[in-house]
């Protein structure tokens, strides 16, 4: 594990210190979501061997400390919904049906700041993550979690 670490300490090096990419932002985001896609697909068929029930896919993504051009993203399945936080993604598999449901994303803690007291300047196109913004601040996020949890509001709740 520490080589591998070594080895991206060393390439997140070369990049800082090399020239901006000039390939199409539009060609380098495509590449992103289809690797994203990928790992979602493997982590639904994982779930699926793991599990006889429905479950969640949580997607958290984190921002390596000591390479701040280091993103990356952990794919998770898990029987219960998880307690609503920055940097997640959360899907819901009904294996049933067969189909992967989007369930809602929170941005990391800077981009919710922005996004939520910028609230009336929001693009358009940033709505939808802006509803999910202020669903997770006001609680509505959490009291779906518990619900779907089947947890009561006078238990305590599970960080998990």
């Amino acid at each position: 594990m520490v080589e591998k670490r070594e080895k991206i300490g060393k390439i997140s090096s070369q990049l800082l210190e090399k020239e901006p990419d000039t390939r199409d932002p539009i060609e380098l985001e495509r590449a992103m979501h289809q690797d994203y896609e990928s790992n979602i697909v493997e982590c639904v068929q994982e779930g699926s061997r793991k599990f006889s029930s429905n479950f969640y896919v949580v997607v958290i993504t984190k921002k390596e400390k000591l390479m701040p051009n280091v993103i990356r993203n952990y794919f998770i399945h898990r029987l219960t919904c998880p307690t609503p936080d920055y940097d997640q993604t959360v899907y819901f598999y009904n294996r049933k049906e067969d189909y992967l449901e989007f369930m809602w994303v929170i941005p990391s803690k800077d981009t919710c700041d922005l996004l939520r007291f910028n609230a009336l300047q929001v693009d358009q196109k940033e709505k939808e993550l802006l509803k999910y913004v202020l669903e997770f601040y006001d609680g509505s996020l959490l009291d779906l979690a518990r619900r779907l949890n089947k947890e009561h509001e006078d238990k305590p709740l599970v960080l998990a």
